[in-house]
Order: C-alpha cells, then sequence, then structure tokens
C-alpha cells in the first residue's frame, strides 16, 4: 500500500513537470577574430548581434555563452555593467585580468562569479599557447542596481561532482560562492547508468546543458551533447546518463525581471 501510494506521488510529480529540449542545431553558431586568435561560440540567448524573441531570456537568467578561444588568444578588456556573472572553464586554461590587474587561472571545472554592479572591465584569456579553451558564460539579472563589483573563484575536482549536482554558485548559499542573483549553478560529472535527481520548485525554473558526452535522458526526453532543456513546474526531475557527460544545471527565478534600483 504505501510502495503504491509513493509510486503514484512520484507519477504525479513527472506529471507536473515540463521539459522543452532546445536542439544544439538552433544554437547561435558565433565566431571571429579577437587578440592574438580567434574565437568560437554557441550562444544560448540574445547577445551582441544574435537577437532572438524567442530565446531572450529564461526568466532572470540572460545569458548563456559556450565559447572556445583558440591557443593564447585573448578577449580584450572589456566594460560591463549591472549583471551578476559566472564563468565555468570546459576545457584548457582560463584566466581572467581587470583593470587591476592579472587575475586567477582556473582549469576545467573551475568556477568564477562577478559582480560587475555598478561597472568593470575585464578580459577572457586561454593561458595556454598550445591548446584551446573553452568556457560557458552565464549572466544573471541582479537583485539590485549598482553594487560594489567584485570576483571570486574556485577551482573544483571533478570527483567532487561525480554522479552528484554540486552547487558551485548560489544565492544566499554561504556553503557556495556568492550569487547576487536569485538562482544558482550546479555542475556534475554523470557515469553510465546512475541517476541524479532535482526538485524543481513554485516559481522556478531549470535550465540543463549537456555541455560534453552524453546523450543524458532527462525525464522522458533524450540530450545529446550541445543539447539544453528549459524545465518548469514542480517536482523531481531525474537525469540518466547512457554515456559519461558533463553537465551544468542552472536554477532560475522565472518571475523576476530588472531591478528597478
Amino acid at each position: 500500500m504505501a510502495a503504491a501510494l509513493r509510486t503514484l506521488l512520484s507519477s504525479q510529480k513527472t506529471e507536473d513537470v515540463k521539459i522543452v529540449v532546445r536542439p544544439a542545431n538552433t544554437l547561435y553558431q558565433a565566431s571571429g577574430r579577437i587578440q592574438d586568435g580567434t574565437f568560437r561560440g554557441r550562444w544560448h540567448f540574445s547577445f551582441d548581434l544574435y537577437n532572438s524573441p524567442r530565446y531572450n531570456n529564461f526568466g532572470n537568467l540572460r545569458v548563456l555563452n559556450d565559447d572556445t578561444l583558440s591557443p593564447g588568444a585573448v578577449w580584450p578588456l572589456h566594460p560591463h555593467t549591472q549583471n551578476e556573472v559566472v564563468t565555468y572553464v570546459a576545457e584548457g586554461e582560463f584566466r581572467h585580468e581587470d583593470e587591476r590587474g592579472k587575475g586567477g587561472i582556473l582549469h576545467k571545472g573551475g568556477v568564477q562569479h562577478t559582480t560587475v554592479g555598478r561597472g568593470m572591465y575585464h578580459s577572457e584569456i586561454n593561458n595556454r599557447k598550445d591548446i584551446p579553451m573553452r568556457f560557458i558564460q552565464i549572466w544573471f539579472m541582479p537583485e539590485r542596481l549598482n553594487m560594489t563589483p567584485s570576483v571570486e573563484q574556485q577551482e573544483v575536482d571533478r570527483s567532487e561532482r561525480t554522479n552528484q549536482w554540486l552547487k558551485l554558485v548560489a544565492y544566499k548559499d554561504p556553503e557556495t560562492l556568492p550569487l547576487r542573483a536569485d538562482g544558482a549553478v550546479l555542475a556534475s560529472f554523470l557515469q553510465p547508468g546512475h541517476k541524479i535527481d532535482y526538485q524543481v520548485r513554485d516559481d522556478y525554473g531549470l535550465y540543463l546543458y549537456v555541455l560534453e558526452g552524453g546523450p543524458v535522458r532527462v525525464g522522458d526526453q533524450l540530450l545529446p551533447e550541445f543539447n539544453a532543456a528549459e524545465i518548469r513546474g514542480t517536482g523531481n526531475i531525474t537525469t540518466t546518463a547512457e554515456e559519461d557527460a558533463e553537465l551544468l544545471l542552472l536554477e532560475v527565478n522565472l518571475n523576476k525581471g530588472w531591478p528597478t534600483h
């Protein structure tokens, strides 16, 4: 009886979750020359020359760019204001600089949070001259305007995220790097046959991106490499790997927009 009730509740929760797949071939393919090299990008939401009314944002998630810099390439110093920026290193050696000088180096799995607030200049650099560097840059709409700029970063070993969701950056969570926006960024290295769960909350959505490997099954949807999914509703969502997969999961507030002050 108890087992039957648990099964019924589980099926009800699954039915309350809606999954919309974003196929890889619908991502904007960007490329160009930059200082000392070139870049290639897969852009999920409107950015620079890419303007998509359908993919302008997902709740308070404003930008998700998957960019690769050629060996030794530099995205020169450029200005930003207001957005909360999270950078996740997918491959190679990432180096950050801002107007204050040389920044730290991060390797695969490393994460950086930046409050650009009232304004700062920064650059992204491939620290290696012999291999490409791939990084994911994520922008959240901030909780308030004109905050004091800050940068925090952390190296993360793959063992810490193996077969589990590891929370990297989150709003009002002392166990992670800070995020001054109502959301979170989690990562996982998921091995074949393993399953991980996450609870979708009222007023929040999830954006799952298959960074590398796969496919993975999310609910009843199969996501190959570079596919993403928007997840809404309430209840449990299960992700299962069919092959090794590197994953990012973003929790967003579906009701928050730009602050007015």
